[in-house]
């Protein structure tokens, strides 16, 4: 299990989904970059569908922070494709198929007695280090904005209070 503060796994050969197409890759690859890696119970659900949209519809704002989406499920790719090209067409970063649920096991939101995942998301330093992390119950949607939020705040490198919003004065440098 990781915690903040630690590097995560090099995990490598990931299968996922990407615009139609299947594709493999590497949590090594986003070394260098900020990563927001998300999970999502299933694929073919009710609420799972607001957040993957809301990713996709704020993908252009992570990216000018320099962060990189990705998304995550235990389903397989073929049900992500079957899901994304019919009803998610907009979204066009990848989504693992998690299905040895290793990622989601490893990342502590793996709910054992279903096989499915926690809505979850990570946010991951240029180092691979655990900076942040929210999981919540599966019947509670979360808030896309809140992640990005988050993360400005993480980039600053400074102590940031409650409400923080980019542009405020923060609290100094961390110690």
């Amino acid at each position: 299990m990781v915690k903040i503060g630690e590097k995560i796994p090099e995990f490598k050969n990931l299968i996922a989904y990407k615009a139609g197409e299947f594709i493999k890759l590497d949590l090594t690859d986003y070394k260098g970059k900020w990563l927001v890696l998300f999970f999502y119970p299933r694929d073919f659900t009710f609420i799972c569908p607001t957040e993957i949209r809301e990713f996709a519809k704020l993908e252009s704002e992570f990216e000018k922070e320099g962060a990189k989406i990705v998304g995550a499920s235990t389903d397989s790719e073929y049900s992500h494709k079957a899901w994304f090209e019919k009803e998610l067409p907009e979204v066009k970063y990848p989504v693992i198929a998690d299905t040895g649920q290793r990622l989601a096991r490893t990342m502590n939101c793996l709910i054992e007695e279903t096989g499915e995942a926690l809505r979850a998301a990570f946010i991951i330093d240029p180092d691979q280090i655990l900076r942040w992390l929210m999981i919540s119950d599966n019947a509670v949607g979360r808030s896309v904005k809140e992640i990005l939020r988050a993360l400005k705040a993480l980039q600053t490198g400074e102590l940031c209070p409650v409400e923080w919003q980019p542009g405020q004065a923060t609290l100094g440098k961390k110690s």
